[in-house]
């Protein structure tokens, strides 16, 4: 009997109105960024069962300071979110790519492709300069980051990916090895994007828009609201710049450091790197990312919008 009651009591508050709203909300973000989480891990899978070491040995350059700026601009060609660009990079750092290089590519991937840049033109028409703006704002912040590594990293801050069970056994079945690889990394990633989903969730239902309004007035002052709020929000990079469109009480620049931000500091994202790299990794790195995109958004702003 007690069961029954404990049971029609969860039921009606998962029904409740404020309950509804963030499942609905964190539903809706892990609808969002699976297909891109599952493009990173089949893209990850790949390049640890087809490509071999040599590949990347031979295109980025030897030195990790040269290597990070190269490895930034390749991030173009992922066209996906941040949940995609963990695993690609947890991939390159187990094929022996230099972690500064990896890094770079992680916050370029989600912020730089060709998709992110034509929804941030549709969301801004007329304004090629936010576009431009994002674009270097973007890179410049993953090409620092990188060389912030190269220059201040330490291995112990960093707990390297380890591969799939079976990975290295002196067997070379390339098609088990993908089979093996996606498991491995979807199953762990996906546990860690639903604790991010949850998370942002939580913010949506407990803070009200009306919170929000009170900053829009403070040029200065929004800058560091909206950044906050793109962490929390976190938003998938391809559909973020309808939102930061859509908050026009704030500058210009304060929405370009939504943009900036949201792709590379997101709570999913922090979940995703706790759980590929360490939570002591992702905490040190998320907010140091966090400082430097905020600045770089500042700058890059100043002077483009």
């Amino acid at each position: 009997m007690a069961a029954a009651v404990a049971t029609v009591v969860l039921v009606s508050a998962w029904d409740a109105g404020v309950v509804r709203t963030w499942r609905t909300v964190m539903v809706a973000i892990v609808v969002q960024g699976v297909p891109f989480l599952v493009l990173g891990t089949v893209v990850s899978a790949a390049l640890g069962a087809f490509v071999p070491e040599r590949v990347f040995t031979r295109v980025l350059p030897r030195n990790p300071a040269l290597a990070v700026p190269v490895a930034g601009v390749a991030g173009a060609v992922l066209p996906g979110c941040e949940c995609a660009s963990v695993p690609v990079a947890g991939s390159l750092m187990r094929r022996g790519v230099a972690p500064a290089a990896a890094l770079a590519f992680l916050l370029s991937a989600p912020a730089i492709n060709p998709v992110v840049l034509v929804a941030t033109a549709i969301a801004f028409p007329g304004m090629p300069e936010m576009v431009l703006a994002r674009l270097a704002a973007s890179l410049l912040t993953a090409v620092v980051m990188g060389w912030l590594w190269v220059a201040f990293g330490r291995p112990e801050w960093l707990r390297l990916p380890k591969g799939p069970a079976g990975d290295g056994d002196g067997s070379r079945n390339p098609l088990e090895e993908f089979r093996r690889g996606f498991q491995h990394d979807f199953l762990q990633a996906g546990g860690f994007l639903v604790v991010g989903a949850a998370a942002a969730a939580t913010f949506n239902v407990l803070v009200p828009p009306s919170v929000l309004r009170v900053f829009a007035d403070e040029p200065w002052l929004g800058v560091p609201v909206l950044a906050f709020l793109a962490v929390v929000l976190a938003v998938c990079s391809e559909a973020d710049a309808f939102v930061a469109a859509s908050l026009t009480g704030f500058s210009p620049v304060a929405r370009l450091a939504f943009m900036v931000v949201g792709p590379m500091v997101d709570l999913k994202l922090v979940a995703l790197q706790s759980g590929a790299f360490g939570r002591a990794f992702a905490a040190r790195f998320s907010s140091a990312t966090f400082v430097v995109a905020v600045g770089t958004s500042i700058v890059i702003g100043g002077l483009a919008l």
